[in-house]
């Protein structure tokens, strides 16, 4: 097999794998929950007991967004991009980490502009009503 073409094929297979692996972790991530949550309505009798549990494993999603974090998470991404791509890559990479610092700092922007807990809501309520 050529050379010169084994660097295309993989960047193809990797547009196919990750999402399929991403997809088989997040399925066995749950497959514990969902085998947890079986095991003990087994054992109970009553339906609104099965329904709390269910409702202390969705809590999590129920939660916001913090964009705060995110956005931190991401400008450091950016910026670790940018440092490999200034010290061994080139101008591609650092234009990748520059443009992802860049979402990083609207995303944590964001998180100040739009409060998104019930507590921080409710001071922006009060401070609004104070005027």
């Amino acid at each position: 097999m050529n050379v010169e073409l084994i660097i295309p094929i993989a960047g193809m297979l990797t547009g196919i794998i990750i999402p399929i692996g991403v997809f088989i972790w997040l399925y066995k991530d749950a497959q514990g929950n969902r085998e947890a949550v079986i095991e003990i309505s087994k054992n109970l009798d009553d339906s609104s007991k099965v329904e709390e549990l269910l409702s202390i494993f969705e809590e999590r999603k129920k939660q916001p967004i913090d964009y705060r974090r995110r956005g931190v998470i991401t400008f450091f991404v950016g910026v670790g991009l940018f440092t490999l791509g200034y010290y061994f890559v080139g101008d591609i990479l650092k234009g990748a980490g520059s443009l992802i610092g860049f979402i990083g700092i609207g995303v944590l922007i964001a998180g100040y502009l739009y409060p998104n807990t019930g507590e921080e809501l409710t001071d922006a309520v009060e401070e609004y009503e104070k005027q």
